[in-house]
């Protein structure tokens, strides 16, 4: 008897974590850069298009995050001004480096640049930009389907041919995972759950990595806990002329 829906997609979910989170090296090589980046006093940037700016949400301004993430959130790459319009805006040539300019990027940083299809100029272009001020560049991406389709950029090359390390979220070709007899096309999008995860284990294994130096990292604690909000607030008044929308 076929299982019901719901169960094959977390029995698809549950594969796809165990193949992520099999990339060991990875892993702690993308942790030791922003441990090193924190130790420096650098700071982690962040950025993603269309979906993947979730990504950059998800480690700014977070409950257990670090203090010192520089999110690149533009609203004309984001869903909720307008969404096919950020579709076309992602694949523009130079948008990249007119966003990137009044950011300070520099060898102490990590950029941290999340695409699911990693053909896109933009993306392309943001990993391009960091790489030439010295950053550490890492990509989160589906590298099935980036394999599977043509770069838009000029130079026919894809993100993470770009990057200095790529973590694959081992999805389906199309992002869309679970199959319906009837239905035209796939449900069940995986991107999402499984880079955020891998997301928050670099930085898990980062802050063991730091603790372990004898540096206790700056992170947000929960504004809805009794301690949260005084904690918080001692940040805010730190960093917040740094980072324009804290």
């Amino acid at each position: 008897m076929t299982s019901e829906p719901y169960k094959r997609y977390r029995d698809t979910v549950v594969e796809k974590l165990q193949k992520a989170f099999r990339q060991e090296k990875e892993i702690q090589c993308a942790a030791k850069w922003i441990a090193n980046t924190l130790k420096n006093e650098g700071w982690i940037y962040t950025s993603g298009t269309g979906h993947s700016h979730m990504f950059a949400e998800e480690i700014f301004y977070r409950a257990g995050g670090f203090a010192r993430v520089q999110p690149i959130l533009d609203p004309d790459l984001m869903l909720h001004k307008d969404a096919s319009g950020s579709t076309e805006v992602e694949r523009r040539e130079g948008y990249a480096q007119k966003l990137l300019k009044p950011f300070r990027i520099n060898s102490n940083d990590v950029f941290i640049i999340s695409s699911n299809s990693g053909r896109n100029p933009v993306s392309i272009e943001m990993a391009q930009f960091a790489k030439e001020k010295g950053a550490k560049v890492i990509v989160i991406t589906n590298y099935l389907h980036s394999k599977s389709v043509d770069s838009r950029h000029s130079s026919g090359l894809k993100l993470f041919q770009v990057c200095d390390l790529f973590l694959d979220n081992f999805g389906e070709i199309g992002d869309a995972s679970i199959s319906f007899e009837g239905l035209e096309g796939r449900v069940g999008a995986t991107s999402t759950v499984i880079g955020a995860a891998l997301l928050q284990a670099i930085m898990v294994q980062a802050v063991g990595l730091l603790l372990e130096e004898g540096i206790t990292p700056e992170v947000f604690i929960s504004s809805n806990s009794d301690i949260g909000e005084a904690h918080n607030e001692a940040l805010l008044a730190k960093y917040k002329k740094e980072v324009k929308i804290l």
